[in-house]
């Protein structure tokens, strides 16, 4: 066992976040470490969706001790994802530089629907299918994710903000439950689960599967209480488990066999939410399994290391969508290609390896605008990709390729308040070249590139061409004088140069 065959994952949940360590080899993972702690992230947001400083130390602290476990990784051997509470918190751009500095690595916001597509990749890795629909249900901290599918991807996949943290808190604040606040917390969990309940009861599902943590506890306690699990989670367990902590006054009093100490404050957030669940969408049984998102986050990045990245499934499918002209797109994301590695040739090859999947996905995807029209297609673009729901995306990286788009034509002073990495800067200089010189859409035989430069500290590119060329293009040499003035406004130079 080598250390080149770990992957680690950390999932910053709203209620726990999760380190595991994994040996991967032949595409089966084997758990090395595993590390829990019950942070309550989501209990530190106030009325206006601001964490408190509290909350936010209690994560770092958390992540240094993550960090400690992860040193000796390479960055490619590790992916940390956040949920619901890092999508929600107002504060949390001031926040994440301190998490990722704390943990040494970098942090993936994921959107909801990420997030359920993720859950669906380690349940149906953990628990095949076999050619029947599922439908599984996973309950978070301060979100829920509904997925029904019968293969490797979904064909449903929603995210709801109802959690057992928020529930905990905004019902049952000081612990006491009564009947009448129980069921307002049952009432509005229907009413949030309503929005998409006629969707997932129209494509149906023959099983139904429960994840996590707030699964795993309710079947514990019926187990413990009926002495056998093999029925899963059914209502009339649920209800009788309801009943007594009512008749006690709260969780903690109704003194619940099988119930674990560090769920003891969520446990009728998460109870109230499954019952919601269960009698809004019919639900008569479920089984639980203990595949999680952090098991599809490692056979996500599994399929990424042989060539089956989500995210270029995504990138084809967002092409067909909206009718992106396929032959334009692949040679300028060829062109950019070519001029991203000349002008990075000073960067590290791993550096330049992650900005070339970017760089190529813009190219592939910088003119789906025009499907909304011509006229700023390309802030049609940037907006689509940066608020659309893309599988395989992190919303970090959706937003690195609205940046390039939105900078791949135009006036470069609209720049200013999203660049603020070199990299993104030669990525954008590349996209912008290539969709230059492929203007006018057809085969072009482009004059040599290898004389593209960039010199760091002067904050200057160099683009080396013969004169003949430029006389033979006249179009393609006015642009590139046009191209010169626009990075001479923000204070950066491209030089034309005779050879």
């Amino acid at each position: 066992m080598t250390s080149q065959d770990m992957l680690a994952t950390v999932d910053l949940g709203s209620n726990s976040f999760r380190l595991q360590i994994c040996h991967h080899q032949n595409g089966q993972l084997k758990v090395v470490d595993s590390i829990k702690e019950m942070v309550r992230f989501a209990a530190g947001l106030d009325e206006h969706k601001r964490l408190d400083e509290a909350s936010q130390q209690r994560a770092l602290d958390c992540l240094a001790r993550f960090g400690e476990r992860l040193r000796g990784l390479a960055p490619q051997q590790v992916r940390a994802v956040a949920t619901n509470t890092f999508r929600v918190a107002k504060n949390i751009g001031a926040f994440m530089p301190r998490a990722e500095a704390a943990l040494g690595f970098p942090i993936d916001i994921i959107a909801g629907r990420e997030e359920a597509r993720l859950i669906y990749t380690g349940v149906v890795h953990t628990l095949p299918p076999n050619g029947e629909r599922m439908l599984v249900v996973d309950i978070g901290g301060g979100s829920t994710e509904f997925v029904i599918g019968r293969d490797l991807q979904p064909s449903i996949t929603e995210s709801l903000n109802l959690g057992c943290v928020t529930y905990s808190m905004r019902f049952f604040p000081k612990g006491k439950i009564d009947a009448k606040t129980f069921q307002a917390a049952v009432n509005q969990a229907r009413a949030e689960i309503q929005r998409i309940g006629s969707n997932l009861k129209h494509t149906g599902w023959d099983f139904a599967v429960g994840t996590s943590g707030s699964a795993r506890s309710i079947r514990d306690v019926i187990e413990a209480a009926n002495g056998n699990g093999d029925d899963g989670i059914t209502l009339a367990h649920m209800q009788a488990i309801a009943h007594k902590i009512i008749a006690a006054g709260s969780t903690k009093k109704a003194k619940l066999n099988g119930l674990k100490p560090d769920r003891l404050e969520v446990f009728s957030g998460s109870l109230a939410v499954m019952i919601g669940v269960f009698t809004e969408l019919g639900i008569r049984t479920m089984q639980v399994t203990d595949a999680a998102l952090r098991d599809g986050v490692f056979y996500d990045m599994i399929g990424r290391r042989l060539d089956d990245d989500m995210r270029n499934q995504t990138v084809a499918e967002f092409q067909n969508r909206y009718q992106v002209d396929k032959t334009q797109a692949a040679q300028v994301a060829q062109l950019a290609d070519m001029c991203l590695m000349d002008l990075a040739r000073q960067y590290p090859d791993a550096e330049v390896a992650v900005w070339r999947q970017y760089v190529r996905w813009a190219a592939m995807l910088h003119e789906i605008g025009l499907s909304i029209a011509h006229t700023g297609y390309h802030k049609h673009a940037a907006y689509i990709l940066d608020q659309a729901d893309m599988p395989g995306f992190s919303r970090k990286e959706q937003h690195i390729l609205s940046t390039l788009v939105l900078g791949h034509r135009g006036d470069l002073r609209k720049m200013s308040d999203f660049v603020n990495e070199p990299m993104l800067w030669l990525a954008i200089l590349a996209l912008r070249l290539a969709a230059l010189f492929y203007r006018a859409r057809q085969p072009l035989a482009l004059p040599p590139l290898s004389s593209l430069q960039y010199l760091a500290r002067q904050k200057q590119f160099v683009l080396t061409l013969e004169q003949s060329w430029l006389d033979d293009n006249p179009l393609t040499a006015s642009a590139l004088a046009q191209e010169s003035a626009l990075w001479q406004k923000i204070g950066q130079r491209l030089q034309l140069r005779q050879p």
